[in-house]
């Protein structure tokens, strides 16, 4: 698939987090397992000993443990900006878990896209973008290495 037939967007912030001070965008986390299914062998043992340890670390974030007969466990981020993003963990250890939960509390809750351009600005300027040789006049002549006297 060419690049023209991904989403793409301009850079920019959520909610211009980070001017006054970093807002942590990832506001509810369930985690679904099974109480006795063997792929749920890992989330049962981050619950018993990593989840506490995560709700402490992270006091903005409300963690929600429910035990569901389900094939798949999988933990169920809610976001700030009304997205979710649902990340299955069959078979994976504490840690592994752990790295996931930490994944998902880093990120903003938007879609991985391709930017369009490293800079963007909603009021442009008319005047165009400034060098050192802007304004400089052309009776001067081209610029050359100083000769070594």
């Amino acid at each position: 698939m060419t690049s023209r037939g991904t989403p793409s967007r301009f850079l920019r912030s959520v909610l211009q987090n980070g001017v006054g001070r970093y807002v942590c965008q990832l506001k509810r986390v369930s985690i679904v397992f099974s109480k006795k299914g063997q792929s749920s062998l890992g989330m049962r043992d981050f619950i018993e000993e990593g989840v506490v340890d995560f709700a402490k670390n992270n006091p903005g974030i409300v963690v929600y443990v429910s035990p569901q007969p389900c094939n798949v466990p999988k933990i169920v981020a809610e976001y700030l900006s009304g997205n979710t993003k649902t990340e299955p963990v069959t078979n994976k250890t504490s840690q592994q878990i752990l790295e996931v939960l930490t994944k998902l509390t880093n990120q903003s809750g938007l879609d991985i896209v391709r930017l369009r351009k490293p800079f963007h600005t909603d009021s442009p300027s008319i005047q165009g973008q400034w060098h050192p040789f802007t304004n400089r006049p052309p009776s001067i002549g081209p610029i050359r290495p100083q000769s070594a006297e």
